[in-house]
């Protein structure tokens, strides 16, 4: 899928950061190094590999392409392990001065096996929180037959799994490997000039009561929508999800909302996993018509309930529904 991503012409100004370069066949695209664990491909796109340390692989393209030591980019994509936990790898994206300056999370892409996804899902934690977390979701191996189509029983099953972890996250069958790049990137909420209808998603709180019928995941994975009708005052909301970092972060998988504030004419952004929250965002304007406070919360052993008893607890007003 990587090869393909990378055949793009409109991929040419991107960076990639890979586990090891033969894991995911790319040597066939590498043309020249360049220094160290950094190597320009034949599209004219950067690679290098994780080594040590992820933070120092990215400050060190970012260095190198301001220094002119590496061709221009405006894009990274960091391709991990099956195992990984990319909980670590949006907080250091969030909240790390020395990355969050020069760059911004725009999605979270989990790849999941239309053959074995379903089995994955029953028995590794980790595939669980991957789809969790996750702004798209790509079956792959669609292109088997062994009922792997998620036109077939098997496939519906799979994909009512991954709606149930995770509603609002788009589910791309791929084939192949063949992606269109346009459909993995633009998630992020950062910018509503450049994707008001992906803000609407996101924020697309129907997507959550849809699901509202469903039982909490086996792992204990739950995924709702607060929607307040008045705006709500930022002192309140902040401590409320202070102590809620502080008391209950591990069960925060993921918050993403957009806030409506007292005396703000503009909504501020919020966007957090675990213990570590960005730092909210002031947008220059509304993604779309709707000027309620929306909060997403993806939890793990933590249900709605228990946050609306904390968000009163901090006099914060209680929700539509």
């Amino acid at each position: 899928m990587l090869n393909h991503l990378l055949r793009h012409p409109e991929m040419n100004d991107s960076a990639v950061i890979v586990n090891e370069f033969g894991e995911i066949g790319l040597d066939h695209l590498l043309i020249a190094p360049v220094r160290g664990e950094i190597a320009v491909m034949a599209n004219g796109c950067i690679c290098c590999t994780v080594r040590s340390d992820l933070e120092e692989a990215l400050r060190g393209l970012l260095a190198g392409r301001d220094s002119g030591e590496v061709p221009h980019f405006s894009r990274v994509l960091i391709e991990t392990t099956g195992l990984a936990d990319p909980a670590p790898i949006v907080q250091m994206l969030l909240n790390n001065p020395l990355v969050s300056h020069f760059a911004r999370l725009d999605a979270v892409v989990t790849t999941v096996d239309a053959v074995h996804g379903a089995a994955q899902l029953d028995t590794h934690r980790e595939a669980v929180k991957q789809v969790a977390i996750a702004d798209r979701l790509l079956l792959t191996k669609t292109d088997l037959t062994n009922g792997a189509d998620p036109a077939s029983r098997a496939g519906a099953d799979l994909v009512s799994k991954l709606r149930a972890l995770n509603p609002a996250a788009p589910v791309l069958p791929v084939r192949d490997g063949a992606v269109d790049p346009a459909d993995l990137f633009g998630a992020a909420l950062f910018d509503p000039a450049m994707k008001t209808a992906d803000a609407r998603r996101w924020l697309k709180e129907e997507a959550y009561h849809d699901h509202a019928h469903h039982d909490r995941h086996a792992h204990g994975i739950e995924a709702f929508c607060l929607a307040f009708d008045q705006p709500v005052d930022w002192t309140k909301v902040s401590a409320w999800l202070a102590a809620l970092r502080h008391s209950r972060g591990e069960a925060l998988l993921r918050v993403k909302g957009i806030l409506a504030l007292q005396d703000e004419e503009n909504p501020v952004v919020i966007h957090g996993v675990h213990h570590v929250f960005h730092p909210p965002v002031c947008l220059p304007g509304w993604p779309d018509d709707d000027h309620r406070s929306r909060i997403v919360f993806i939890t793990q052993g933590l249900g709605r309930a228990e946050l609306l008893e904390a968000a009163e607890a901090f006099g914060v007003t209680a929700p539509m529904r």
